[in-house]
């Protein structure tokens, strides 16, 4: 078959797709795994006690969802840290669902009031909100978001990077305070979505408000009826709520605005020449971006235009390095501690761990507060959130990772994870402890009920069996204490989605072809 008839054949076979209802409930089917799960260990370690972690959590939200299960990075500062006592390692079970037949994974997982975890699901044919049974992994819901114009791409032009490196169409949501899903679709549309149980016990996805930013973003994008576009794409990446309500948004192209949900005002600026690939955080002082020049702080005027309070750049290197998805930072700002934000660099060498004052009335000067050096010389990137409690900071190495394909045949990262932590009086940084874990690509999470601080492990087999695992670390001494295989295969790789702990202790995570659950049976 020629290539031309080949992308024919399958434009013809998604489009059927993108069209066919899907049943509103279904049982989960596990995720197979690949050749050689049981020549490979299932579990290393002993258990662990919990130890809970002192600290101050970041403050809550008053438009989120409670800390913890809101969104991607657990709160509106972007911790990364868990309220809730993630598993122990006590005999460790593990179950899955798998989503699609290629592809299918789910990155940002929340959960309700109930407990109910509601994730989005990346497809071949569209993204699917689906709202699951957090034990079983059962759908109770689903709804068919659009198809991003990077799926077209990969396909017409057999370049599956394309998706890779796609952050937009709804992979970044939260939970709102009424726990309503709040996105950014592929058609340039914020969509705020509720569920409700029907008479009959069955549930479904509801949308309360509509909101299109076409007229302030460039919209000319790829889809199967416009495959050779003219114009300019600019997808929305994330959004995110300051602390009056307004939805705060950002796209690829350097786009900040918002939209005030009570009269439907859509305001923004244009940051010319930046790109913006990550997340953004939010605290009373202010929305914190990072751009790939600059960390910027926003704050709205009173018509809700985004407005720059302060700008910092950093070394974004010479090029895009092999575990990063452009050349710049990969990390959503932290906010934390007594006033500060960190990120990294994308410095050639070794990437920095950068740490700033967030006060408005900082000079510029006196804006950094330290700059931490980590891992090898020539072999460190990014391109996942730090964590951070109280003073510490939490960073792992993706050098190497491009995509499920780059990991197969038993072959990993170079790895590493390092805790630094800002001085009591603010004078600079200190490394605390680096540890050799190989996380090719994960968002880590910080168990603050346990101590324990939770990676996806990918270590080299000398056999070509590509095992992957849940591994826990302490966060005090950066000792593993325990891992548990999840499956075997590039259907197991996390491929950049997070681990999240739900409240009643099951860690979750994203994998390319759906979502793994770990939990204790002990």
């Amino acid at each position: 078959m020629s290539r031309r008839a080949l992308v024919r054949a399958v434009a013809l076979a998604l489009a059927v797709a993108a069209t066919t209802s899907t049943a509103p409930a279904a049982q989960a089917e596990e995720i197979p795994k690949a050749p050689g799960h049981r020549l490979v260990s299932q579990y290393e370690g002993t258990p662990a006690d919990a130890r809970p972690v002192p600290g101050q959590a970041p403050p809550q939200h008053p438009f989120l969802a409670p800390n913890g299960r809101s969104g991607m990075h657990a709160d509106a500062a972007g911790s990364g840290t868990h309220p809730y006592s993630g598993p122990l390692g006590r005999d460790p079970e593990v179950t899955s669902e798998r989503i699609a037949p290629v592809g299918g994974e789910c990155a940002t997982a929340t959960f309700d009031a109930a407990g109910r975890l509601i994730t989005v699901c990346g497809t071949f044919t569209g993204f699917l909100l689906k709202l699951l049974d957090p034990r079983t992994l059962d759908t109770l819901a689903e709804y068919r978001l659009p198809q991003r114009s990077s799926t077209v791409e990969a396909i017409t032009r057999l370049d599956f990077s394309k998706i890779f490196k796609d952050t937009s169409g709804g992979a970044y949501f939260y939970l709102d305070d009424q726990d309503r899903v709040v996105l950014a679709d592929s058609r340039q549309h914020i969509l705020r979505i509720a569920h409700e149980q029907a008479g009959d016990g069955s549930w479904r996805f509801v949308v309360d408000n509509d909101w299109d930013l076409t007229a302030h973003v460039p919209h000319d994008c790829v889809s199967w009826t416009n495959l050779f576009p003219s114009g300019t794409c600019d997808p929305v990446t994330s959004v995110m709520p300051d602390w009056q309500g307004r939805i705060w948004w950002v796209t690829r192209l350097g786009r900040v605005g918002s939209v005030d949900p009570r009269t439907s005002a859509i305001r923004s600026v244009r940051l010319d020449g930046e790109e913006i690939q990550n997340s953004f955080s939010v605290a009373q002082d202010g929305v914190s971006i990072v751009s790939d020049h600059a960390l910027y702080s926003f704050r709205s005027d009173a018509d809700g235009t985004p407005k720059i309070q302060w700008r910092q750049t950093y070394d974004r290197g010479t090029g895009t390095k092999p575990g990063s998805v452009n050349q710049g930072s990969g990390t959503t700002p932290d906010l934390f501690g007594d006033g500060y934000a960190a990120i990294t660099d994308n410095a050639d060498d070794r990437m920095n761990v950068l740490v700033y004052r967030r006060g408005t009335d900082v000079p510029d000067d006196r804006r950094l507060v330290c700059k931490v050096p980590v891992f090898g010389s020539g072999a460190s990137t990014t391109d996942n959130s730090l964590i951070t409690w109280g003073n510490s900071i939490v960073v792992e190495n993706n050098y190497g990772y491009e995509n499920p394909a780059s990991l197969t045949f038993g072959r990993t990262v170079v790895g590493g994870v390092s805790r630094i932590d800002v001085r009591e009086d603010g004078s600079g940084c200190d490394t605390v402890w680096q540890s050799g874990v190989r996380s090719p690509s994960t968002v880590p999470k910080l168990s603050t009920a346990n101590g324990l601080l939770y990676f996806y492990e990918k270590e080299p087999n000398q056999l070509g069996i590509d095992a992957w695992y849940l591994t826990a670390v302490d966060f005090r001494t950066g000792e593993r204490r325990w891992k548990r295989l999840t499956g075997t295969g590039p259907s197991y790789d996390n491929n950049w989605a997070p681990i999240t702990i739900g409240p009643d202790g099951t860690a979750y995570a994203g994998v390319f072809n759906g979502i793994v659950a770990v939990r204790d049976r002990g």
